[in-house]
Parts: C-alpha cells; structure tokens; sequence
C-alpha cells in the first residue's frame, strides 16, 4: 500500500479513537519505509468489556477492508454486538503466515471465513455455505453449470491461482483431469494489491471478452458479477464434488486459537440467534448460498 504508517496511525486515532501500535508482523498491512508493521485498529470503544479482536485483510472485498465494507466485516459488526463487545481489528494481508502472525501469536482472537476443516484453527460451526460458480455474460447464453459440459472444450476458461503451476485450484484440476489446460486463464487470486479490489480482473475478464467464461469462487463471482456493466450469470457448479479428492462447495466458519473454546462456544450461540440476520448480509452481497 502506499500509504505511509505515521498517515495511517494519524487517520486511524481520527476515524477510530484509536492509535496505530508499531506491531511487527508479516504478512503486513502496511509498509513504512523498508520496515513492516501492521496496525491494530480499534473500530469501536466501549467500557468494561473486552474488545472482540478480529484478524482481517485491509483490502479483501467483498470479505472485507480498511473501510469494513465487506460482509465479514459486517456480520463481525453483528457478532460483536450480540456479545455487548467493542470490534477490534488486527489488519494483515491474507498470504502465506498469515494464521502464525495474527491468530497464532495473540494479535487477534477470530478470523472470519475460514473452512470448517481448516487444521490451522479451532472453527466455529458454520455460519455459510457455499461454492464455485462459472461466470459468463448474459449475452453469451451459456448458462454452464458442470465440467462436463462439451462447449468448454471451444472456450477460454478464466480461473483463480495462487502460483504459476495452476495445480491446486479445484477448477484447474477439474479441467486438467479433462484435458482442457489449453483452454486455461490464470488470474491471481491476489491480484494487484496496491489497488483496490485486487481480485476482480478475473471476473473483468469474463466481461471484456478476454475469456469466454471463469470459474470462481463463488462470494468473488457474485459480488463482483453485478457490479459489471454488462449483466452477467453466475452459475454454481452442479457438483460439489469432482472425485475423492476434489471439492467445490464448502462450509465456512469463524475460526478461534486452539483451546479457546470459551469464545468458540460463544461464537456458535451468536451464529444460531443470528442466522437470518447473517443470511441477510450475505444475500445483499451476492454470496450464492447453498
């Protein structure tokens, strides 16, 4: 970001009340210089009780950002609220060490959308679920839903990776498994970082005709499926499954330190009275939701 820290520690005790500490961590938030440091900002101060401290992304939409216009941001606004506790928030950029150095090391007491098997972490039961999803424009009319569908086999298929081999994404094993590698567009799942909505240019692609169609996760698909300006079908993928070892759909929790069960537990009641209130949040931004 090239935002410098004293800027950030200065905006953050105006918006906020609160200061910018110089905690190291990396991944960071912010970068100062040749140094690292990410900043803990409180959102909400209240008296008594202590802050609810979350380990989020400054610019992850549509889960979340600096501004907490995600969705998580605002179903931990929710959660925090039911438990009469103020919302903190630890800021680090989701990459590799990002459990280590916020969750892991007393930073931060809950993540928001990790999978209910994720190891890393204690989860809560889940408060979503969803899947992969194909985007296409409307006007294409393709409307495709599964991998075997004979058309991908004419078409460009735009999906998300995390590094250059393509091999763990779902949908890239999915059309490997087909023989369909040729056909394959990569975008980073991180995308350019020093700009806001880092991860959109691969749905971008799908309405510019870059690629004929992509698969992607499905909170990114619809989401930023409706902010195209041309409309576009976001299709959830048929099977939640593709083999023993590949999955499309999955459960999503709130994640705590291991051995916290205390918040867990209070975690899970928050989700059960809130559950309307969560699907409403997750409605309004798009989340296909099975």
């Amino acid at each position: 970001m090239s935002l410098g820290c004293r800027t950030a520690a200065a905006s953050a005790a105006r918006r906020f009340g609160a200061a910018c500490a110089g905690l190291q961590a990396w991944p960071t938030a912010l970068v100062c210089g040749a140094g690292v440091q990410a900043c803990l900002l409180v959102a909400t101060l209240s008296a008594g009780a202590p802050p609810l401290r979350v380990c989020s992304d400054p610019n992850n939409m549509p889960f979340s950002n600096v501004k907490r216009q995600g969705f998580e941001n605002k179903i931990a606004e929710l959660v925090a609220r039911d438990l009469g506790r103020p919302l903190a928030y630890f800021w680090s950029p989701q990459r590799r060490g990002f459990v280590r150095n916020t969750l892991a090391a007393g930073q931060c007491d809950v993540m928001m959308g990790v999978p209910v098997q994720y190891d890393r972490v204690q989860s809560t039961r889940a408060y979503y679920r969803s899947s992969y999803a194909f985007v296409a424009r409307r006007d294409r009319h393709l409307r495709v839903a599964s991998f075997d569908d004979v058309r991908l086999k004419t078409l460009k298929i735009g999906i998300q990776i995390t590094g250059d081999d393509y091999n763990n994404p779902p949908a890239a094993q999915a059309l490997a498994a087909r023989h369909l590698g040729n056909n394959v567009r990569g975008y980073t799942v991180y995308g350019d970082y020093s700009k806001p909505d880092p991860q959109r240019d691969v749905v971008d692609a799908v309405a510019d005709g870059r690629v004929d169609i992509a698969v992607v996760w499905g909170p990114f698909a619809g989401y930023y499926g409706r902010r195209e300006p041309a409309p576009m079908d976001v299709v959830p993928v048929s099977a939640e499954r593709d083999g023993p070892g590949v999955a499309f759909a999955f459960d999503i929790a709130m994640g705590v330190r291991r051995g916290d069960r205390t918040l867990r537990d209070a975690l899970d009641a928050v989700i059960v009275r809130r559950h309307a209130e969560i699907r409403r949040i997750l409605t309004s931004y798009g989340v296909p939701l099975l």
